[in-house]
């Protein structure tokens, strides 16, 4: 499918600001002043997303959180996030005006519990060891797609171990209330190349033929995606 002829690019710009909200790369989760929680989310994939998309004429805004990467096309707009709290206060401003959110970002599901003081200082090394006690992130996905507007679609991912994958993405796709996932295996985290199964609200699939490079699986995906705001089933 070629720009001039993608169904996306042609029926996203009635009353949004960006055609595609995209997130990327891990949290930081802060611990105290110097160390955090984190993952080993690259934020390679969302952003060949961000470069396919504008490469189509699309209008992309990524929030991109802490990696080393940045898009190669220099019309993508980007805006930086740390942490979980970070990317909930952009989510909020920005997905009201934006016609698909692809949420490619590892959102941490759980960040530390410490004294105010710690986040303006450092906990000092002791003898006895430390111990660190965690408490749930809220679910951002789930807060978006439950607040989105008529004309919105909404696509999040699964990264689960083979021998779950499809099944937990599944139940992800339902519990969520989203109109499309992709499922793909633990070891593509900050992997150069990707094999992944869409999966649609009425259930149907679309599995890549191979693994490949994630800059061409951005290309595969773009193409699925209008499919996604038509098999949404009626409440």
């Amino acid at each position: 499918m070629n720009a001039s002829a993608s169904p996306l690019r042609a029926s996203s710009r009635a009353g949004f600001e960006h055609d595609l909200l995209i997130t990327a790369g891990p949290t930081h989760e802060p611990i105290d002043a110097v160390r955090y929680v984190a993952n080993r989310s690259s934020g390679r994939l969302g952003i060949a997303l961000a470069d396919a998309a504008v490469d189509r004429g699309l209008s992309v805004l990524l929030l991109l959180g802490p990696t080393h990467l940045t898009p190669a096309d220099p019309r993508v707009q980007t805006v930086r996030f740390q942490s979980v709290a970070d990317l909930q206060r952009l989510l909020k401003r920005h997905f009201r005006k934006s016609r698909t959110l692809v949420m490619a970002a590892a959102v941490a599901d759980y960040t530390p519990i410490t004294p105010p003081a710690a986040r303006s200082g450092k906990l000092r090394r002791t003898a006895s060891g430390l111990v660190l006690r965690l408490r749930p992130t809220p679910d951002l996905l789930a807060g978006i797609a439950a607040a989105r507007r008529p004309g919105q679609t909404v696509v999040g991912f699964a990264l689960e171990p083979a021998s779950r994958l499809l099944r937990s993405a599944r139940e992800k796709l339902r519990r969520k209330s989203l109109d499309a996932i992709v499922a793909n295996e633990l070891r593509t985290m900050d992997s150069p190349t990707i094999s992944a199964t869409l999966i649609l609200a009425d259930g149907t699939t679309q599995a890549t033929p191979k693994s490949m490079p994630k800059a061409d699986f951005a290309r595969w995906l773009l193409d699925r995606l209008p499919d996604a705001r038509t098999t949404r089933p009626l409440p």
